[in-house]
């Protein structure tokens, strides 16, 4: 199948409209409708539904975008490989949430994979947590890094490092008994993360922004104020700045973040030579 029928069906998707779709694809109206019929004819079935000023997906269309978004990132993956150059006797695509690759822990270790490994390429993708096991399973990425690791018997695992998140508010001087008054912003670290969070009595309200990275995160503490865990590194330049506050006696929340890997991946002897190579150098105490 034609690769643009599938980034123009994904772009029609995100945007929900057939001009703005062109705009961002550098091509005319009557060509993304084109490619769209075109993409019609091949599945057999519409992916569209088209009503003047509502454009939606069909029950077929749904089901088709993960399918165009795997077909995409193999391709991707698959474009890069063959084309290596005598520099790069392999490829390693990682996989992680954006939340995971927004932290140092990631690219300190993408560096230290670079360092011990020079002859790599490495690919990095961004996946939601629920898209992990699927795409170590179906060989989209070689390895996955998670604070949360998927329970499937043919995955492999290995602790990284640790990470912190602390409590902090825009209002200085805050303790556990005063925080109750401030909005409450969420970062969604999945589901111990949340199981910890349940447990303390001062933070259970409606947050005001639920979020999935630690930008948006970041930037309504600073802006619009208010309380919210966030990991230290991320922290701790605005608390030196005195535009964040720890929370008094506020518990941090510890983290481990995991490599993971599939036993059958065709990579595997490499991946662990990789996994013995950080465990001489001791670089799993990095953090």
């Amino acid at each position: 199948m034609d690769t643009d029928l599938l980034r123009t069906f994904l772009e029609v998707n995100k945007t929900r409209h057939f001009g703005r779709a062109a705009t961002n694809l550098y091509l005319t109206q009557s060509a993304v409708s084109f490619r769209i019929r075109q993409l019609e004819i091949k599945l057999g079935t519409p992916v569209f539904t088209r009503k003047r000023g509502d454009l939606r997906l069909t029950a077929a269309g749904e089901r088709f975008v993960p399918y165009a978004e795997s077909i995409l990132q193999t391709w991707g993956r698959a474009r890069q490989d063959v084309a290596l150059t005598d520099s790069y006797q392999q490829q390693l695509t990682v996989g992680a949430t954006s939340l995971i690759w927004e932290i140092d822990n990631s690219s300190e270790w993408l560096e230290q994979v670079e360092a011990i490994q020079p002859e790599w390429a490495l690919r990095t993708e961004s996946l939601s947590r629920q898209q992990i096991s699927n795409a170590l399973l179906e060989k989209q990425v070689d390895v996955v890094l998670t604070s949360e690791p998927p329970k499937l018997a043919d995955l492999q695992q290995v602790r990284l490092t640790d990470f912190s998140l602390v409590l902090v508010s825009s209002e200085p001087e805050q303790t556990m008994e005063t925080i109750g008054a401030l909005p409450l912003v969420y970062l969604d670290w999945g589901t111990r993360f949340s199981v910890e969070h349940s447990r303390i009595p001062s933070l259970q309200r409606t947050p005001v922004l639920h979020s999935h990275g630690c930008q948006p995160a970041t930037k309504f503490l600073l802006n619009r104020g208010g309380v919210g865990y966030l990991p230290s590194t991320i922290a701790q330049p605005w608390i030196d700045a005195g535009k964040l506050h720890l929370v008094e006696d506020s518990p941090a929340m510890e983290n481990e973040l995991f490599m993971v890997w599939l036993s059958g991946n065709e990579k595997h002897e490499d991946i662990n030579s990789l996994v013995d190579a950080f465990t001489e150098q001791a670089v799993h105490d990095f953090g």
